[in-house]
């Protein structure tokens, strides 16, 4: 005997007599338009356009239409107007920097003619052994020009339609001032005795940075491609291979498409490093002594060794 309870219990099994509640989803794509523009849209097709909207529709239109190509016309006129004026000065500071590069060349080539005239000057004065460690000391600290076999490395951004693979830590396609550094740091590393970078010699206290995209050696932009020279002994070039600079450079090139390249060159010659400016520090102005007895409060004996006390009229010592 099956009462109502059991034919609940079927329509519930059976699947075609679920209701399914509406899915917002479909029905939005199956109608997307709203019911009120429907009817907005047939009442007007119903009555009809106005004749005063159908008179003064079209005018208003062309005449927004002339407003906004005016404005138009007036702006590019302004600008063309203005392009003139903008090459005229980029053109003047283009010119004004090759004129200051060019003075700084010939001050700097007029710098080191002076310079080997006071070296003949000085070799003629001093003794031969005095004038020969002289020679050697400025060779090793970058303030003379230096001639032997050595290394060079280059490295040059990548080309603008190479597109190399790659990788979240290779980093940018073109060369870094921390590149050069890394590269510099490794060839003293490896034994050199005097590094240049695009001519620029470096010594104990130069330089390597960037400002903005240009790289700056001693203060002096360097552009690409880059080259850093070194001179030393014939082993140079292998323990700079093997050195973790190089293999990172290496992995560099492969992932971003920079160019890197280590080859040895005989008979390099290297320039003189520009005179540098040293600063000599001096002693300190000592302040005047207390007098004895002046009954001072934390002021000692004479001799005492205490804590506060100092045999020093400067009070110097920790």
């Amino acid at each position: 005997m099956t009462g109502p309870a059991s034919g609940d219990a079927e329509k519930e099994r059976d699947p075609s007599s679920r209701v399914y509640a509406p899915d917002f989803l479909t029905e939005l794509f199956r109608n997307p338009l709203d019911p009120g523009y429907g009817d907005a849209a047939a009442r007007r097709a119903a009555g009809g356009m106005s004749r005063v909207r159908q008179v003064l529709g079209r005018p208003v239109s062309l005449l927004v239409l002339a407003v906004i190509g005016f404005l138009f016309a007036v702006a590019y006129r302004e600008t063309m107007a203005e392009e003139p004026s903008r090459a005229t000065a980029r053109a003047g500071l283009i010119a004004e920097i090759k004129g200051r590069e060019a003075a700084t060349d010939r001050l700097t080539e007029r710098a080191e003619q002076l310079r080997e005239e006071v070296g003949r000057q000085r070799d003629a004065a001093l003794s031969g052994s005095q004038a020969s460690r002289l020679r050697t000391l400025e060779a090793g600290t970058g303030l003379a020009r230096v001639r032997g076999d050595g290394v060079v490395v280059r490295l040059a951004d990548a080309t603008a339609d190479q597109d190399g693979v790659t990788s979240g830590d290779a980093g940018p396609s073109r060369v870094l001032y921390s590149d050069l550094q890394k590269v510099a740091n490794a060839l003293w590393a490896a034994g050199a005795e005097a590094v240049a970078v695009n001519g620029q010699r470096l010594t104990a206290t130069s330089t390597i940075r960037s400002a903005g995209e240009a790289i700056l050696v001693d203060y002096r932009p360097v552009t690409g491609p880059y080259e850093v020279q070194a001179i030393g002994p014939r082993s140079m070039r292998d323990r700079f291979n093997e050195s973790r600079a190089a293999a990172l450079m290496r992995e560099v090139a492969r992932t971003t498409g920079l160019s890197f390249g280590v080859k040895r060159v005989d008979d390099l010659t290297l320039p003189a490093a520009p005179q540098p400016r040293l600063r000599y520090a001096e002693p300190s102005v000592s302040p005047s002594p207390r007098p004895s007895g002046s009954g001072a409060a934390g002021s000692s004996s004479p001799g005492s060794s205490g804590p506060g006390g100092s045999s020093s009229p400067s009070g110097g010592g920790r």
